[in-house]
């Protein structure tokens, strides 16, 4: 019996598992994210030129982000669904006072400044959007009447147009897709769905007429970057010629050329991917696609078992939310998505952005270790 004791003091696997779910964490996507921080270490070294203090920034950011993560998934689900609607007004609230008196930066206007912090309402909207789509959604009868989707896209719009304005363009197509996404997991029928996107491809041209000129510009380089290469198109350009050269296996951590001589902007927030890809090549990336999806694939299981509707479209629009990230981040780091400044998630430098994927990632961990066990 001894030996048996000092076997399980001294089995740190259990001992950490043990702990991890007495702090409602889900065990399978903490070690997918810790390894997708890890990575970011690793890539943000080299990208940043080798500077520790960087390093060191990101890690007080990680930190805090999962600390939140942790708290959120302390929080049962039902206290989110309570206060869905009043996080919700608070949000639009603090994205109205941006546009009263808001912080002006790099011809923007999105943060909030309360002295001894800066705040950027867009974030907090990106999480507090689905939570109250699904709130209002969950309390019908599903799949939602036309009534429901009216409501519900209007307070889809609502924040999107407000961020639109700030102008933060990228992070007004993130709220709107995952205010969406809680829609399209309601249950909407493909004819509607087909519908919707002819209706939204007509009024493209009006879409066009109100953006601002340089979003214009990057819609336009997007099609043609070879028309400005020492201008606007030159991100992607150097962005290309970084992927390109990386070719199958890469040049090796720290062989970034592109980085390491300046002729790739944002290389360490926007455009990390390219660095990425010119280092470990196709096979690296295939790697990182591989983390991203097994991260993916645990969040869509804690969404499918999910034991009420309002987790289950809540957990189903974070998810999708994540992926879109993705998406976005590496179709325009690759040319094949016009440039809106979204970050490469849990790599990138920056810390708003951790801390919202990060807070997403709790309320998704809350939801499936706060789930009451029926007996058979």
């Amino acid at each position: 019996m001894k030996n048996e004791t000092r076997s399980e003091q001294f089995h740190p696997p259990s001992v950490i598992g043990t702990l991890l779910r007495k702090l409602h964490v889900d065990i399978p996507l903490f070690i997918g994210l810790v390894l997708a921080c890890s990575l970011s270490f690793l890539i943000l070294y080299s990208a940043s030129g080798q500077d520790i203090t960087v390093l060191i920034r990101q890690a007080a950011r990680i930190g805090l982000a999962f600390f939140l993560m942790i708290i959120l998934a302390h929080i049962e689900p039902q206290q989110f669904h309570r206060h869905s609607a009043k996080l919700y007004t608070l949000g639009v609230v603090l994205l109205l006072a941006v546009l009263i008196f808001g912080m002006v930066g790099k011809g923007a206007q999105r943060w909030l400044n309360f002295g001894f912090f800066r705040f950027q309402p867009s974030e907090m909207i990106k999480i507090t959007t689905p939570m109250m789509i699904a709130w209002f959604l969950s309390g019908y009868t599903l799949p939602p009447k036309a009534k429901q989707l009216f409501m519900a896209a209007l307070l889809i719009i609502i924040p999107t147009v407000l961020i639109a304005k700030q102008p933060d363009l990228g992070t007004a197509l993130l709220v709107a897709s995952s205010g969406t996404a809680v829609i399209f997991f309601a249950g909407l029928s493909w004819r509607f769905m087909a519908a919707t996107a002819l209706v939204l491809a007509g009024l493209t041209p009006v879409l066009w007429h109100f953006m601002r000129e340089y979003q214009k510009a990057r819609v336009l380089t997007f099609l043609n970057p070879e028309a400005d290469p020492l201008g606007k198109g030159y991100h992607i350009i150097q962005s290309k010629i970084a992927i390109g050269s990386g070719g199958l296996h890469g040049k090796g951590w720290l062989g970034s050329t592109q980085s390491n001589l300046d002729f790739l902007p944002e290389s360490s927030t926007d455009f990390i991917f390219a660095v990425f890809a010119e280092e470990f090549g196709l096979s690296g990336c295939l790697g990182l696609l591989i983390l991203y999806l097994l991260i993916i694939s645990r969040c869509l299981y804690i969404a499918v078992q999910a034991q009420d509707t309002y987790s289950r479209l809540l957990a189903g629009s974070l998810t999708f939310t994540f992926f879109v990230y993705v998406f976005v981040n590496i179709g325009m780091v690759i040319g094949i998505l016009p440039v809106v400044g979204v970050p490469l998630p849990l790599i990138s430098y920056g810390g708003t952005s951790m801390v919202t994927l990060m807070a997403s990632f709790g309320i998704l961990m809350s939801i499936h270790t706060h789930r009451k066990f029926l007996p058979t």
